[in-house]
């Protein structure tokens, strides 16, 4: 498929984060795939330590001037960064750059905080824009290395005898894998978009929280969790309390009222666009486990 102007398949990719989860995991799809690199990093040290190919080069997403220096040769960029930052990076970019763009389903959130205003308002900036690009927009995402989704609550899980829930976890979720977002990435890059667009991507179907946190607990080994219904305000204060218990992962107060909220979306555009069909819940949790237990294995 022939994208715009000068872009091609074979065109590097200039991937803003690359040292984060995401952009990590998707840099070494590009490497496998034999196309080149141009990390955007804010630290060359922490660029190191990933082992990965690519000259870096350090940006701040706040100086424009470093932005410009980091895009000036750019065809196809991908940003792993918060999308609040999506006007900057558009500012700066030629404007022939394919723009690829990860936003976030907090975008959807009855509650918006910081994080999913920052995410509205880089949608309005791209689909204002007239970029050729688009946002793709994942609901939670597991499996990356260094990821604290189902890593924390697996962590949880080994320490509570019982998980409290607001609504006893009948609020849907619907989680992808990691690798199923590369693969969303990969194929908006191979993608011509005529108009900017956002489009969620997200696992197969949606699940209760409950039964997402027994999926969990299954693929870690661990005794199937009993859930206790309770009202979020007593689950917030009990999360409070546990604050205070070393060993425990903290839970914010919006988290936990996001917990009662369904997350559910349909996958057909994602199908239909990028050509994606994500993995189920039980096979990706199952890889994602195998993967921390061969890291850990081999330290």
């Amino acid at each position: 498929m022939m994208l715009r102007n000068s872009q091609n398949l074979r065109d590097p990719v200039h991937v803003v984060g690359a040292s984060g989860r995401s952009g990590q995991a998707l840099c070494r799809a590009l490497i496998a795939a034999d196309i080149r690199v141009v990390p955007l990093v804010r630290s060359l040290e922490k660029w190191a330590t990933t082992g990965l190919a690519g000259e870096a080069r350090v940006i701040e997403l706040t100086d424009r001037f470093t932005l410009v220096r980091g895009f000036h040769d750019a065809t196809r960029v991908v940003s792993a960064a918060h999308a609040r930052h999506t006007r900057a990076i558009i500012e700066a970019c030629p404007e022939d750059a394919l723009l690829v763009l990860l936003g976030s389903t907090r975008r959807y959130t009855k509650w918006p905080d910081a994080h999913g205003l920052g995410v509205m308002a880089g949608e309005t900036a791209l689909l204002g824009s007239g970029r050729a690009g688009v946002m793709l927009h994942p609901t939670m995402v597991y499996g990356a290395t260094g990821e604290n989704n189902v890593q924390r609550l697996a962590a949880l899980l080994r320490r509570l005898p019982m998980v409290p829930l607001p609504r006893g976890g009948a609020a849907l979720v619907q989680p992808i894998c990691q690798d199923d977002l590369t693969a969303c990435i990969l194929a908006a890059l191979d993608r011509h978009w005529p108009v900017p667009e956002a489009l969620v991507v997200a696992g197969p179907t949606a699940v209760p929280y409950a039964d997402f946190v027994r999926a969990v607990a299954a693929a870690a080994g661990l005794p199937r969790p009993r859930i206790l219904p309770l009202p979020a305000t007593l689950v917030a204060l009990g999360a409070w309390l546990a604050g205070f218990v070393p060993g425990l992962p903290g839970i914010g107060r919006d988290e936990i009222r996001r917990l009662g909220e369904d997350k559910a979306f349909s996958i057909m555009p994602m199908f239909s666009k990028l050509g994606v069909t994500p993995r189920a819940l039980a096979d990706g949790l199952a890889a994602t486990f195998a993967a921390g237990r061969s890291r850990q294995s081999d330290r």
